[in-house]
């Protein structure tokens, strides 16, 4: 009897620590940059990408307790996600995008009367600087853009699994088109004023 409840306890003392361990799938950001860029690129055409001066990151050292843990939970599983944006949802929305951008708003961006939001969409910033007999395309066309941006963060969160990461990927895209934004081109700042780049 003692034997059996000796085993019992060195089992529970054993499994306890694995039973507590929460696995917590933590947002990839730099995957979600990366992802984003390519994706703003392909939408946006022949726009020079900034210039990368950030080395990789070093790696991660661990303290032996996290090592422990680490035999449990892997943190590379976390540090090395990768983000899918290559589903056929995906490219039919971005295929779109990409003619819109060409065929209409990218003129209207050059004249300043389109602008990027901080929150990854796309406004008429001044309406006077469109020709009124285009006005209602130029209306229905950022009307059509900004449902594909929503449905485009929305489609990548569930692509990879994780809804819950849509407003993550918002924002990350958010910051992307503002970066990859042409000079000249306006956008919205974190007080939501316009700015020209």
């Amino acid at each position: 009897m003692i034997r059996s409840t000796a085993r019992w306890i060195f089992l529970a003392a054993l499994t306890l620590p694995a039973a507590c361990v929460t696995i917590n799938v933590y947002f990839p950001e730099a995957a979600a940059q990366k992802a984003a860029e390519q994706f703003v690129d392909k939408v946006l055409g022949d726009m020079p990408a900034p210039p990368k001066d950030t080395p990789p990151p070093a790696p991660t050292q661990h303290p032996p307790a996290a090592a422990l843990l680490d035999f449990f939970v892997p943190s590379a599983y976390a540090q090395n996600a990768d983000i899918t944006v290559q589903t056929p949802q995906i490219q039919a929305i971005q295929a779109r995008m990409s003619q819109r951008f060409a065929t209409t708003l990218k003129a209207h961006f050059d004249s300043g009367a389109l602008g990027f939001t901080r929150d990854g969409l796309v406004a008429v910033r001044d309406a006077a600087a469109i020709a009124l007999p285009e006005r209602a395309a130029v209306n229905a066309a950022v009307a059509d853009e900004n449902r594909d941006r929503e449905a485009v963060y929305r489609e990548i969160a569930l692509a990879n699994g994780h809804a819950e990461w849509a407003p993550q990927i918002r924002a990350t895209f958010a910051q992307q088109w503002i970066e990859r934004a042409k000079a000249g081109w306006y956008y919205q700042d974190s007080r939501n004023a316009w700015q020209r780049k």
